[in-house]
């Protein structure tokens, strides 16, 4: 990969925060050496110098330290602006990618690329998500809508033993945030992520961005990625706690018309976040019932209902 040329056909961002041992594994399962492909890795923030150790580990990188941790969307965005690919691919940096995929260097993410490029209506793809654990159920095969009103959905064989039943690209209406590929062109129409959200529901938002601008987001499994799953976070952590209270209500304010926002806030504040609190209290974990209460005080503190 040549860090000089001003273009390139693929960018491929990721974002490192205190995950250098999982951002070394995602680099080792990319074809860094393909000349068509230019991978920019954003640290944000970390603890320890680990930019410099991505650096010296790997020099077919582009390797940008942010001061400041800025986020899912604010890390993205920082690498969409260092870019220079005609498309751009986002994946979590704790994932990894197929060996066979890897070893098939001068067609990686080309079949992607031939979804995007088949209807000019299509702005972004995402690929099939399996998890890493186990016999590697799938995660990730497309979404089903949210409900305007509980903001529930789910992703489509979330779990299941991947059998090829969800072999068939289809339309999606929101984008995967571990794994997306998206044309330059549609984000230069749109807008870059929605910094707001700083973690979490934030490719949500931008996936409305997008379709509101009249292009289509598909789930195309020719390609997949495997995903460990929030190693940055942890899955009951009052910080994930906080940022999923507060930006439940954050998107409902930004994408659902009256009267059913209120239903929605009514419906997220008096039972969901009321019942979160509940269930915290009976296991004890008094941290989690204060970032539940932190989450709806400070949406309501910034958010005019």
């Amino acid at each position: 990969m040549n860090l000089n040329n001003s273009y390139c056909l693929i960018s491929v961002i990721t974002i490192n925060y205190n995950g250098l041992k999982d951002t070394c594994e995602l680099m080792n399962t990319l074809p860094l050496e393909n000349d068509t492909l230019e991978v920019i890795v954003v640290d944000n923030a970390s603890q320890n110098d680990e930019a410099s150790v991505i650096e010296q580990r790997y020099p077919q990188v582009k390797v940008i330290r942010s001061s400041k941790n800025l986020g899912f969307a604010g890390g993205n965005n920082l690498g969409i602006q260092a870019s220079h690919g005609k498309y751009l691919f986002f994946i979590n940096n704790d994932t990894i990618i197929d060996s066979k995929d890897k070893e098939q260097k001068d067609s990686f993410l080309q079949s992607l690329i031939h979804r995007l490029e088949s209807s000019d209506k299509i702005g972004m793809v995402c690929p099939k998500l399996r998890f890493t654990w186990g016999d590697h159920p799938i995660q990730y095969a497309g979404y089903t809508p949210l409900s305007p009103i509980t903001m529930r959905n789910h992703s489509i064989g979330f779990g299941e033993q991947d059998r090829g039943q969800y072999d068939v690209p289809h339309l999606t209406p929101y984008a995967h945030g571990a794994a997306m590929l998206v044309k330059r062109e549609v984000i230069e129409r749109v807008g870059m992520i929605p910094e707001c959200y700083f973690l979490y529901y934030e490719e949500l938002d931008w996936s409305m961005m997008i379709r509101r601008a009249g292009y289509d987001i598909w789930f195309d499994p020719s390609f997949t990625v495997y995903h460990k799953e929030s190693q940055a976070t942890g899955q009951d952590s009052p910080l994930r706690t906080y940022y999923l209270t507060r930006n439940r209500l954050l998107f409902v304010s930004r994408n659902i018309h009256q009267p059913q926002r209120f239903i929605s806030y009514l419906y997220l504040i008096g039972l969901v976040a009321v019942k979160d609190c509940l269930k915290s209290v009976l296991r004890r974990r008094t941290d989690l019932v204060k970032a539940t209460i932190r989450g709806v005080c400070h949406f309501y503190k910034t958010t005019a209902i």
